[in-house]
């Protein structure tokens, strides 16, 4: 079933209904969401993501056929993750625009999956907008989120990840998803992760393979060594069965060196200036506070951000 344009504006009046302070947006300062989304290390966790959501047919379809990812895949990425961020730390103006703005996109994002997937036979007609493909991608956006903040930074207890996940579901909302869609507990949501796994409608394709290699190769050759370790990353967080189904190798000898690297970062983080730790939407929605200011500041691509981090974690794990 699909979203429409009039799903989507009924969940943004819920949207608008709950905020109190518009310039501040749909979150705040004092909440869990920007607490955990401002830390630039959730980026550790943003390819598994990106391959998690690329396992659902309907995105691997969409995106091959109507993006041009081939030629801008680390580009594409990080186009993504603006768009997130704004929703996440944006005006409420921003949030609203940015929303309507992809479902907008997501409207020419039709076609038909060619080759059996999983549960979808050949034939079965994809949409971008699908309710299911949508719940996915928002569910990979949080789960990884979250794996990564535990890994670096500190475990986050039950009524914390419950808190986050409550908030997260007015984010949904600026996907078209209202909260029936969604299960009730953070808890459950993991379970609703693992079953949609285990469900058959997550299956790699060759097209969903296709964008895996360009979007895991680096994007200067002075990049190979830190996106080699990049790789390995996202391999060790990815479900087993995506890790075989997109060709990553990872054994002992991989195993290793993602621990290693894990307590590497784990002790070298906290030692990263915030204005280098935190995101450029973050830091910018807390320029936009501070000033006073009422309209919309767009926030930095963030592409210099993401580069810089990349290294900084590489090294730590290799020192």
């Amino acid at each position: 079933m699909a979203v429409t344009r009039a799903d989507l504006e009924r969940c943004l009046d819920l949207v608008k209904s709950s905020v109190v302070e518009p310039r501040v947006g749909l979150f705040g300062p004092t909440s869990r969401t920007w607490h955990i989304a401002r830390e630039g290390v959730v980026f550790l966790a943003g390819g598994a993501a990106a391959l998690q959501q690329l396992a659902h047919p309907f995105v691997a379809y969409g995106v091959s056929e109507h993006s041009v990812t081939r030629e801008d895949t680390f580009g594409r990425f990080l186009r993504t993750f603006e768009n997130v961020y704004a929703m996440i730390f944006g005006p409420l103006e921003r949030a609203l625009r940015s929303a309507r703005a992809v479902h907008t996109i997501h409207e020419r994002v039709t076609g038909v999956i060619t080759a059996p997937a999983g549960s979808w036979p050949a034939g079965t007609h994809y949409r971008a907008n699908d309710e299911g493909a949508l719940r996915w991608v928002f569910t990979t956006l949080i789960i990884n989120a979250v794996r990564a903040y535990e890994l670096v930074i500190d475990p986050l207890e039950e009524h914390e990840k419950d808190e986050y996940y409550a908030e997260s579901r007015r984010f949904a909302l600026l996907f078209g998803l209202e909260e029936e869609d969604l299960p009730d507990s953070y808890a459950a949501f993991e379970r609703s992760f693992d079953d949609t796994i285990r469900s058959g409608s997550i299956a790699v394709t060759t097209p969903a393979r296709e964008l895996a290699d360009y979007l895991l190769a680096p994007p200067h050759p002075a990049l190979g060594l830190a996106w080699r370790w990049y790789t390995t990353m996202t391999a060790s967080l990815l479900p087993e069965a995506l890790r075989e189904g997109f060709g990553l190798p990872f054994g002992s000898r991989e195993q290793a060196r993602v621990d290693a690297s894990i307590l590497a970062i784990r002790r070298a983080y906290p030692r990263i200036p915030a204005r280098l730790r935190h995101v450029p939407a973050f830091a910018a929605a807390e320029r936009r506070l501070a000033s006073g200011d009422a309209y919309v500041r767009e926030p930095d691509t963030g592409r210099p951000f993401l580069l810089k981090l990349l290294l900084r974690m590489s090294r730590a794990a290799v020192l």
